[in-house]
């Protein structure tokens, strides 16, 4: 075990130096920032600090004042010193990359009062002085030594940050056309408008034309230049939004305020709605703090004890979302309790079959895996722990759930328990829909409509093709 050690005030010559090295990296300052409440743009904004007077990010001044800190209360003296004054004179700045050796030395000693004073010196590793002071401290008269303390690990993440990358995903794109079903409430009508602000669709909003315009003022939007299609209540704006997206007028659909069967009632409908040959599926497009990418959890929403044919379109809908927001090659991880074939639990046997069924080319354009735990679907250490060698598991980009409770289960307990944030599609129809619960904010509006739209872009391109 290692340990931390001090020095005492008799053992404390006056020549005596200690020094530690670190080098600057971008956690670094999220987490000074985060702990000081420091948000100073010169620190946080590449784009503004390349206009500012050192034409880069730089370091809080006071992390170097920590590392000084640090040194003293970990070395020299260490554990029982107790600061009284510090004086700091930074003589250029730290910016990332930078490896910044401290180093403190004793240049006096009082016995009287028992402090110790240091010298303090901060260089780059150009050798040029970064941070230069002094420190009066009071230094221990006991002797210290305990057994070092672990750090907890930290995990960073910025919120949103894997939909604000599929928004900026869209910024070259031409806005779809989209039919904004009953956007009669501050949410709905908010996150459409946000998403024809980005050019990321073209709203076209249907519903009752006074109540719509009530909602705009109350949040304060003028809707001129923006099409409005008045109709008496919801079950018309759902009728006239099918219409629209049969004869070709608008190439996606927003849920507003309204009941998803609602909707979806026209939608299905053989004579007049949207369906084709595939089964609708919803997808949900999760930002999982801790995992390093998108995950796509499917179906959670709409086929509620889905049959093998019905799994394979899940499987096949999911595949070609996550080509469209870049995905080259989708890893698709079949969900069930095991991850072996099991003939008492029929999820495992199904899981086996579409793994075959890609094998034959019936599902295409991504590697299949299954049947997988959830833990070693997108833990790599839980599949290793397990002997189960597969390029998905540990890696899943899509994670197909054996019916729509054990997705709902799954999606809501990222969302609630891990922090996700959540937008959600409907796929298999005509047109994409998007398809928001009525508790989404604004982002998880947009991320929905962002991805909605390089769906349409990448169909378009196939068609083309």
């Amino acid at each position: 075990m290692q340990f931390i050690e001090n020095k005492t005030f008799d053992e404390i010559k006056v020549g005596d130096r200690a020094d530690l090295t670190r080098r600057l990296k971008p956690q670094d300052i999220e987490l000074f920032a985060v702990v000081s409440g420091d948000i100073n743009p010169a620190h946080l904004d590449a784009e503004y600090a390349q206009s500012d007077m050192f034409h880069k990010v730089i370091a809080h001044g006071m992390w170097g004042g920590a590392l000084i800190s640090a040194l003293l209360g970990t070395e020299l003296p260490g554990p029982g010193t107790i600061y009284v004054t510090q004086n700091l004179n930074f003589r250029r700045p730290v910016g990332l990359g930078d490896t910044v050796t401290v180093q403190v030395t004793v240049t006096a000693k009082d016995a009287a009062l028992h402090q110790v004073t240091l010298d303090c010196l901060c260089t780059n590793q150009d050798g040029d002085t970064v941070i230069q002071g002094q420190a009066l401290v009071i230094a221990p008269d006991k002797k210290v030594r305990r057994p070092r303390v672990a750090l907890p690990e930290v995990h960073l993440h910025d919120r949103g940050d894997g939909f604000e990358d599929l928004i900026r995903a869209t910024k070259d794109l031409a806005a779809i056309r989209t039919a904004v079903v009953h956007p009669c409430d501050e949410l709905s009508l908010g996150g459409a408008l946000a998403a024809g602000d980005k050019a990321i669709i073209h709203p076209v909003l249907i519903g009752p034309k006074a109540k719509i315009e009530a909602t705009a003022a109350q949040i304060g939007r003028d809707l001129t230049g923006i099409e409005i299609i008045d109709t008496p209540h919801s079950h018309a704006a759902a009728e006239t939004a099918v219409a629209l997206a049969r004869e070709g007028s608008v190439d996606m659909l927003m849920k507003g305020k309204l009941h998803t069967d609602e909707l979806l009632r026209p939608i299905l409908n053989k004579e007049t709605g949207l369906r084709t040959e595939r089964r609708l599926t919803h997808v949900f497009a999760l930002d999982v703090p801790h995992y390093p990418k998108p995950l796509l959890v499917s179906d959670a929403a709409i086929n509620i004890a889905p049959t093998l044919q019905t799994k394979r379109d899940i499987v096949q809908n999911a595949i070609d979302l996550a080509r469209a927001i870049g995905i080259s090659v989708p890893k698709v991880a079949i969900l069930s309790a095991v991850e072996t074939v099991t003939a008492t639990l029929p999820s495992t046997l199904d899981a086996a079959a579409l793994c075959k069924m890609a094998d034959r080319g019936q599902i295409t354009g991504g590697v299949l895996d299954g049947p997988l735990a959830f833990d070693n679907a997108v833990s790599k250490a839980a599949a290793e722990t397990k002997g189960i060698t597969s390029a998905v598991a540990g890696d899943a980009d899509i994670l197909v759930v054996p019916d729509l409770e054990a997705g709902n289960m799954v999606a809501k307990q990222l969302i609630y328990l891990a922090g996700a944030e959540a937008a959600g599609l409907v796929l298999g129809a005509r047109v994409p829909i998007v398809l928001t619960s009525r508790a989404d904010g604004v982002l998880s509006r947009l991320a929905s409509a962002a991805i909605a739209q390089l769906f349409v872009h990448s169909q378009q391109g196939e068609q083309r093709s």
